[in-house]
């Protein structure tokens, strides 16, 4: 299911496709029973209501876990970029040589985070990943060498900025994971299926009725397209562009 979501229109599809079958086996169970008298009538009528009112509930809920992911990568992303900015001028603060190495490092750094959220490619990604990991040991490597020496009040405000610049690192990488549970896909599918099913059952046997088969798979399969886009960090249309990172990264390439 995790590989699946990050495919918006491959859900779509699948949706699609599993939800209108759930509506005819519905259509087809209702052929082969007895006219259902009015007190089961209106029974029916009110398990139908109460399925398709739980069902748009559980969406709701899921498009706000999703929302609420996508805005936590997108904080994410002005954190790193406000950390990073603030270590380079804090760059000044160690010795000269050393602090002409922590911004070129820097430089590099910030290079490379602006492609981890661009790159869509799993090769490219894998090397960024193994840039990414040297040069955060050659950043902290910058500032603990001058820290070690000249262990002052000053140059401890490069190392906190420093450290501050890989937990970034590592708070983008915790909230890229933090997806939508599986169990929550598995429970608005379920729930899909039986809605469509009970649609199916107490749909009429006529043109109109047939049509109106199509019209709560294809809602329901819209509305997880969407989840499954907003919820996929790297495999939908819609994505958080690094905006921060490109604005600090022309700041400070200009200068």
């Amino acid at each position: 299911m995790a590989n699946i979501v990050d495919y918006p229109l491959f859900v779509f599809a699948l949706s699609f496709f599993g939800l209108s079958l759930s509506a005819w086996i519905g259509k087809f169970l209702s052929q082969r029973r007895r006219t259902l008298e009015a007190e089961a009538l209106e029974e029916f009528s009110v398990v139908r209501a109460a399925t398709l009112t739980l069902l748009g509930l559980i969406i709701g809920f899921s498009f706000s876990m999703a929302i609420g992911r996508y805005d936590l990568r997108k904080n994410c992303e002005g954190e790193e970029a406000n950390a990073i900015g603030t270590e380079y001028v804090r760059a000044d603060l160690l010795p000269a040589a050393d602090a002409v190495k922590a911004r070129a490092l820097l430089l590099d750094y910030l290079d490379q985070r602006v492609l981890h959220y661009s790159t869509r490619d799993g090769q490219q990604l894998r090397q960024i990943k193994a840039q990414t990991a040297k040069l955060q040991a050659e950043l902290w490597s910058a500032v603990q060498v001058p820290a070690v020496a000249r262990p002052e009040p000053v140059v401890a405000l490069a190392v906190a900025g420093m450290n501050d610049v890989l937990n970034s690192q590592g708070y983008t990488q915790a909230a890229w994971r933090n997806r939508i549970p599986i169990a929550a896909w598995g429970l608005m599918a379920a729930i899909a299926i039986f809605s469509n099913v009970l649609v199916g059952f107490g749909a009429k046997n006529d043109r109109a009725g047939s049509f109106l088969l199509l019209v709560l798979p294809l809602i329901v399969s819209i509305s997880f397209l969407l989840i499954a886009d907003i919820d996929s960090p790297r495999g939908g249309l819609i994505r958080v562009v690094p905006k921060n990172l490109l604005s600090l990264s022309q700041s400070l390439h200009a200068q």
